[in-house]
């Protein structure tokens, strides 16, 4: 067996003190997460951070910086995820876009509220990702180089 991590992206996107997260019926219940899903071949990470966002949330966002690359091993369900988490802004909103299978809605959550339902959360990366967003770290995106 070869073994293999799931890489996904996520996108932190904060506004007026509160941060943009997605409300989804999951197999464990309904949870929160940033807009974040797996990567497809041939796409380039930023370009599926923002397609993520979209369709996960209507929103359209435009990548800045590299918040940070985490590595969490969800070890009831055996995969390991390497997340790529991209901090950036909103250029705008559809909201009549149809949003993913699964999404219940977008919500915009202030960090109280965020730690507040900790026990909802996907995984740990969503406060992890926020708390270093808060922390100023945002990394040049030309560290990544994609190949066409």
């Amino acid at each position: 067996m070869v073994w293999m991590p799931h890489v996904t992206v996520a996108a932190v996107i904060e506004r007026d003190g509160k941060f943009l997260l997605v409300e989804e019926q999951t197999e464990e219940g309904v949870r929160f997460n940033q807009p974040a899903g797996h990567l497809e071949c041939f796409e380039a990470l930023t370009e599926a951070s923002v397609r993520e966002a979209l369709e996960e949330t209507g929103y359209h966002f435009v990548p800045q910086y590299l918040v940070g690359v985490y590595n969490w091993r969800h070890e009831r369900k055996d995969i390991t995820y390497l997340r790529f988490a991209f901090g950036g802004d909103i250029s705008g909103h559809d909201i009549d876009r149809p949003l993913d299978d699964g999404i219940i809605a977008a919500r915009w959550l202030t960090l109280d509220e965020i730690r507040a339902n900790q026990a909802q959360h996907r995984s740990p990366l969503i406060l992890r990702c926020i708390e270093d967003w808060l922390d100023g770290k945002r990394y040049p995106l030309e560290l990544i180089t994609h190949y066409e």
